[in-house]
């Protein structure tokens, strides 16, 4: 059993937040047993402008202009130890690439430390990493058997084991920019010490289907947009799961990961928030694919939903909140994304049926708010996807903006497993196969094509 947290994800709601939880279903079971129109058409109101006010922070993001972010590169003599940790699971058959990947990056290899942690029961990846003669400064290790059996125990695992002052986490599809380190370590030694992560990019290789299509243009908003808005604004953020630089002084300070948070990356940023540390973004990239089918991308969504709920659950009783930049960031990153996770299906239906059935004069005209929210909302995540496309390097193509609105509604079928297991299964981690690039897809390539920082 791993260590738990004075207060992480292993509790997942406090006595007071399951005394409100029951309030608040105990208001909307009246609400639907006896329901009068002013009630509906408040909780109307408050939904709009929650929507529409989650919406306009995209907006407001897509114009923010990012913060200038070079830094001079430092000679090799003065570059820290930097240890890179890459947990896995189930992995052997990208086993190689990802040791190609990681060989590509130039720093000097007598100050660079590589970490595979590898689960006990892990016996195919393991016989992988045994088979090759692996380059010098990388190291296999196995993690005790223990539970829960996630990332961020193996992470833990890891960071015990660490002497870089400086640490990174890839995952095993990633291709990280050949210059990340040196920029995250010029970073850091240009910053003071409260300045305790450096998130990267995170940029999805080109994919025409559909669902790879929708994935990319939303993770370019999140790490082209969002996230360099919110670093100019001075707020905490979730970070993202990979390619996150950490000072590891700062990283032991707050206890490393939550072992039973699924999303341990969105946890540990605010954490070190709370602890009064600055979190800010790097420009080179880390490329990685995408989920190319529903199968694979519902339960892989469903499990950052569920973490977001759980970090959602533990920072709302934390010192986060009691901040107002805490408080704001708190709710712009958490708790209206997992709203509209939840809602986008059901909002999405009901306009549906509300228009289907006003054409035959079986149900009222849906409302022109409604429409408004659709549309507006859509106008500004379009905004901030061609200004994401820019940023990230990518062809200006209009027809993922117009497919986005028909790729909302999928997040609340993910949201409903999410809910669920948050309920039955709440430290349970669905598992995201990966599988080899194919050989005509020249890394080095896509890499100079998106490596380069825009305003």
């Amino acid at each position: 059993m791993a260590a738990a947290l004075p207060d992480g994800a292993h509790r997942r709601l406090s006595r007071g937040q399951l005394i409100g939880l029951a309030v608040l279903l105990t208001l909307l079971l009246l609400l639907a047993t006896f329901q009068t129109r002013a009630t509906l058409e408040g909780f109307h109101l408050l939904f709009f402008v929650g929507f529409m006010g989650h919406s306009a922070v995209k907006l407001v993001a897509a114009f923010t202009p990012r913060r200038p972010i070079a830094a001079a590169s430092l000679p090799d003599e003065a570059l820290p130890g930097y240890t890179i940790i890459v947990p896995l699971y189930r992995e052997a058959s990208v086993a190689a690439e990802l040791v190609a990947n990681l060989t590509r990056l130039d720093y000097p290899r007598d100050r660079l430390q590589v970490l595979i942690a590898l689960e006990a029961n892990d016996h195919e990846t393991q016989a992988a990493f045994a088979a090759p003669d692996l380059p010098a400064g990388f190291q296999v290790l196995v993690a005790p058997p223990g539970s829960p059996q996630t990332k961020p125990r193996a992470c833990n695992v890891a960071l015990e084991r660490a002497h870089g002052d400086l640490v990174v986490i890839y995952d095993a599809e990633d291709a990280p920019h050949p210059g990340q380190l040196r920029e995250a370590a010029a970073r850091f030694a240009q910053a003071d010490a409260n300045l305790a992560c450096l998130q990267a990019p995170l940029r999805i290789e080109p994919d025409p289907r559909f669902l790879p299509d929708q994935f990319a243009l939303e993770y370019a908003v999140l790490f082209e947009v969002f996230l360099p808005a919110l670093a100019r604004w001075g707020l905490p953020f979730p970070l993202g799961g990979t390619s996150n630089h950490f000072r590891a002084e700062a990283l032991r300070a707050v206890g490393g990961w939550d072992p039973y948070n699924v999303t341990e990356d969105a946890d540990i940023g605010f954490r070190l928030a709370a602890e009064g540390y600055r979190l800010d973004v790097i420009s080179q990239p880390t490329l990685e694919t995408s989920p190319a089918t529903l199968r694979v991308w519902t339960p892989q969504r469903a499990r950052w939903i569920k973490g977001h709920l759980q970090t959602l659950a533990v920072h709302a009783r934390g010192p986060v909140v009691r901040t107002p930049r805490g408080a704001v960031a708190f709710v712009l990153t958490l708790a209206l994304p997992l709203a509209s996770s939840h809602l986008h299906g059901p909002l999405f239906a009901w306009l549906l049926l509300q228009w289907a059935g006003s054409t035959v004069d079986l149900l009222p005209a849906v409302p022109a708010m409604d429409w408004m929210l659709v549309f507006f909302g859509w106008t500004c995540i379009a905004l901030a996807g061609a200004q994401a496309q820019r940023r990230a390097g990518h062809r200006q193509r209009p027809l993922p903006l117009l497919g986005a609105i028909f790729y909302w509604p999928l997040q609340s079928v993910a949201a409903a497993k999410a809910l669920w297991q948050f309920v039955v299964a709440p430290f349970h981690w669905d598992k995201t196969p990966h599988t080899p690039r194919s050989a005509n897809r020249s890394l080095p390539r896509l890499l100079a094509r998106t490596g380069r920082a825009l305003p």
